[in-house]
């Protein structure tokens, strides 16, 4: 069995993507510190982007799984850590430019009032086990469940809705 370190942890999780912005978890921030044992034992600590965050466990599940994929890894533990609190400052430069951060006042660019969004495209399940959402053009984008279930209920019927919390 081979040493894992932890930048090969971290290059995994750079396919680990945010459910709710389209940045992996290592540009967006959310990931504080990797420790890994000598007997390949990773340790995460990382945050979310709210205490409230609905997607927690989706979040920590996906990121869990992409840990698993580094070869060597023997087990994975996520511990979950408020402070410091995440800001968009903590984003990587790259994850910065991703949402032109600074070039506009809100994050996502979509009008919430008058949106509505159409379920369109093909879902499909890789190898790994992980989700891609296909779009029109053949382009394809890593999710996970939770935004295959939001994307199925998408019909361009409904706008303006009310989630609850």
């Amino acid at each position: 069995m081979g040493t894992v370190t932890s930048h090969q942890v971290l290059d995994s999780l750079k396919q680990c993507m945010d459910p709710e912005i389209p940045i992996n978890v290592v540009d967006m921030g959310l990931i504080y510190g990797v420790n890994v044992t000598d007997d390949n034992k990773v340790d995460i600590k990382m945050t979310m982007t709210t205490r409230g965050c609905p997607l927690h466990d989706t979040l920590v599940s996906d990121v869990k799984r992409y840990v698993n994929k580094v070869p060597g890894v023997s087990a994975v533990n996520v511990e979950i850590v408020w402070e410091p609190a995440w800001t968009p400052e903590k984003m990587s430069e790259e994850g910065k430019k991703l949402i032109n951060y600074g070039k506009q006042k809100i994050i996502t660019p979509i009008n919430y009032e008058t949106a509505m969004p159409h379920g369109v495209g093909k879902v499909a399940k890789q190898e790994d086990g992980s989700l891609v959402l296909i779009n029109e053009q053949e382009q394809g984008f890593m999710v996970n469940q939770a935004i295959i279930d939001f994307w199925k209920l998408c019909n361009g019927e409904v706008s303006n809705v009310e989630f609850k919390k």
